[in-house]
């Protein structure tokens, strides 16, 4: 659209022209806060469209942000700025009559009031502000676009909750408040009903919470500073469970849609069609984002097909009900909190609530199990980052199961079933958390249960808990071995020897993940879980001194891999063969796998993955002739290893590497240097510590097209390879399946 150029004269040239038509926008009566970035865009929007409509849920503040920015940039119309609301305008009939009022026009002939306005602003340059019309919205549109076509100087700047939906129209989504703004915006509200006030030092992070509670929608946060007169902030938080019922008692003057958050959310409400106020309720029982397909399933039925849902969501969508986003797995759409409350309520009201949360409990049980089988696949990277998307409505659906004891099973399932997250994306701790939970409740040895104890030991033992794992494993194998349950056993086996490695019992670790693995073909079985029970046999065969057979198991272990697409196991399979080169002189080798190991980390965000490799890369670093770098690498992981459990599981053999390193770096640093070395790793943020080793060198090796143990790289020349379907040899790798 073209840049509009016509410039008032010089307002303070008296001989310029008369002066300026007076415009109707109020006065502020209380300071306008933030918004300094939407003000501007809003400007420059301005320049360069006839419409711009701004667009925002109930409360967000888009009349202050109208205002505003028409009071900013009023000496641009020569002939006004003016306002007209339309919120108390009840009828299409009344809406040309309510903006003659606007314009302060008198016009007692009997033509119509749409000519009048026509003659009024063809040849004036006003801009004119419409203040909800969202009720209004097609008698709006119609009027609007007929202005603009015959009064070329004429602008409009709107503000509802839904756009005009006309030709030339820019649309400007206002979203809530940054936290910043808000916490600016609660603390000068607050001033007016306590002068002088300040949040202490401990009320800080209250006012922060408070903010973040409220979604940052200025008309929440204005009704909480008010109850702030007679409540602390602390107690304002303790009471906003109930948020519309304490949300009360707004400014004197205020519009009516305005005096409560119940009222202001309501407004919106009362303006959608049934079908919209159906799907605004039952979109409530979502947590966080959720995508097309789940609002399908989970809102689709009798009064509201499933091939509809679109639609009516997309008119959510136009009417700022329901925000939307876009992220690594595609569009997703979101109510804000206050929102989805107020739809919670209408829910509730219909005694559906029930009825709606088991069927979002059961997508995302679907969506897991699928999730769960995708995970051994090329798809890792999706399914992690879907997950990751999902976290708060899994959360929701665990909670759902666990209200009843008659479904706590689906909930242990579900937290089972994201084994691959809690190990495999930096979730440990949250994944205990459940874990533990979903088996406070007394509940057959089932399946579901089963394997809920044999991911609890696996947790465990990766935190480094030694006795949290035995007790979870050894109630597994018992009740496994009383069932006859095979499956389960065989990950019992196999995660009892895990633990036998990181107590550093080798021997014993051999002896079982060799049993485990025979169990895992026994039974058809192949996965990640089993090739991670083959690399930690490659690691306790290496820790015994054999570094061949250890590289041949791994090499073995990328074989599958590759023809699965699995990138997880992979990591670790080339963690344990950077080990190996490393102890047979080819640290050149070792650091290029370990790059890729903290490649395939970062994208899983697998803080355990990555913080062996950095472990291990600093003695390659230190080996190579670079210990104060080596330092810095062992500060990064040592400030790791606190989100992960207890460093290095408190092994001798997983330590040796960091023993040796530090040995070396101090010897050839001295102390002093290699402390600050530490402390300045530690002051890296992980992925700053990712990037570093990645971008870090080392001296050039001469590469001669061969992996460790013999094995040609991925862009050497390979020989005939064995299908990866093959059945386990002595050295514990596959051989057919």
């Amino acid at each position: 659209m073209r840049r509009l150029h016509d410039p008032c004269p010089n307002p303070d040239d008296p001989d310029a022209r008369p002066a300026p038509a007076p415009g109707n926008l109020p006065a502020e009566l209380n300071p306008f806060v933030g918004r300094e970035d939407e003000l501007a865009e809003l400007g420059g929007l301005l320049e360069e469209s006839r419409l711009v409509t701004v667009a925002g849920v109930a409360g967000v503040g888009k009349t202050r942000c109208v205002i505003r920015v028409a009071a900013l940039r009023e000496k641009r119309y020569c002939d006004g700025v003016l306002l007209a609301e339309l919120s108390a305008v009840r009828h299409p009939d009344l809406l040309e009559h309510a903006l003659i009022d606007a314009l302060g026009l008198t016009d007692h002939t009997s033509r119509p009031p749409r000519a009048t306005l026509v003659e009024h602003l063809s040849e004036r340059r006003t801009l004119l502000v419409i203040d909800g019309f969202e009720h209004l919205v097609d008698a709006c549109a119609d009027l609007v676009t007929e202005l603009l076509r015959r009064a070329p100087r004429l602008q409009v700047l709107a503000a509802g909750r839904c756009p005009l939906r006309v030709d030339g129209e820019r649309t400007f989504p206002l979203a809530p408040m940054s936290d910043g703004d808000a916490v600016e915006l609660f603390t000068e509200r607050v001033r007016g009903v306590r002068p002088g006030w300040e949040p202490t030092a401990g009320e800080r992070a209250s006012v922060l919470e408070l903010c973040r509670r409220l979604d940052g929608i200025p008309l929440a946060l204005e009704l909480a500073a008010g109850r702030l007169r007679a409540l602390s902030v602390e107690q304002v938080l303790l009471r906003l469970d109930d948020r519309f019922r304490l949300l009360t008692g707004g400014r004197r003057g205020a519009p009516p849609r305005h005096q409560t958050l119940r009222t202001a959310i309501g407004w919106s409400h009362e303006l959608c069609t049934p079908e919209q106020r159906l799907l605004w309720a039952r979109l409530s029982v979502f947590a966080g984002s959720f995508d097309l397909e789940a609002a399908e399933y989970i809102c689709g039925g009798p009064e509201l097909p499933a091939d509809s849902v679109l639609d009516v969501l997309d008119e959510l969508l136009a009417q700022s009900v329901v925000e939307r986003e876009d992220g690594p797995t595609g569009a997703r759409y979101r109510l804000l909190d206050t929102v989805s409350e107020y739809g919670a309520q209408w829910l509730a009201a219909a005694g559906d609530t029930p009825r709606l949360r088991r069927r979002h409990r059961d997508w995302f049980l679907g969506l897991a199990t699928w999730c769960e089988l995708d995970w051994f696949s090329p798809r890792q990277a999706e399914v992690a980052a879907r997950i990751d998307s999902e976290l708060p409505n899994l959360r929701r659906a665990m909670e759902c199961s666990m209200e009843s004891p008659d479904e706590v099973h689906l909930a242990q399932y579900l937290a089972g079933t994201l084994w691959f997250y809690w190990a495999g994306c930096g979730r440990l701790s949250e994944g205990r958390h459940w874990l533990d939970h979903v088996l406070e409740e007394p509940t057959p040895h089932d399946a579901a249960r089963l394997k809920v104890l044999w991911v609890l030991g696996y947790v465990a033992v990766l935190q480094g808990d030694a006795v949290g794992a035995i007790s979870a494993l050894q109630e597994c194998r018992e009740e496994a071995e009383r069932s006859g349950d095979a499956t389960a056993l065989a990950y019992s086996v196999h995660r009892t020897g895990c633990l036998a490695i990181v107590t550093d019992d080798l021997p014993r670790a051999e002896e079982l993940l060799r049993d485990a693995l025979g169990r895992y073909r026994d039974v058809g079985e192949l996965n990640s879980n089993v090739l991670m029970a083959q690399v930690e046999l490659a690691m306790a065969v290496a820790f015994l001194g054999d570094l061949d057979a250890a590289a041949a198991i791994c090499d073995e272990v990328r074989e599958v891999c590759e023809d699965h697409g699995e990138r997880w196991a992979l990591a670790y399979a080339l963690y344990v063969l950077a080990y190996a080169a490393l102890r047979r002189g080819r640290p050149a080798r070792a650091r290029q796998m370990l790059r890729e190991c903290l490649a395939i980390g970062r994208t899983f965000n697998d803080l355990l993955g990555t913080v062996l490799s950095l472990e291990l890369l600093a003695l390659v670093t230190a080996v190579e002739g670079d210990a104060g770098e080596a330092a810095v690498l062992q500060g990064a992981a040592e400030g790791i290893w606190p989100s992960v459990g207890l460093r290095l599981f408190g092994s001798a053999f997983y330590g040796r590497p960091r023993a040796e390193c530090e040995e070396q770096a101090r010897r050839e640093l001295g102390n002093a240097a290699y402390e600050e070395g530490l402390r300045a790793g530690r002051r890296l943020d992980p992925a700053t510590a990712v990037d570093r080793a990645l971008a870090g060198g080392g001296p050039a090796a001469a590469m001669d097209g061969r992996g460790a143990g013999g094995a040609p790289t991925a862009g050497g020349p390979r020989g005939t390879r064995r299908p990866a379907a093959s059945r386990m040899t002595g050295r514990g790798g596959p051989e057919r399946w």
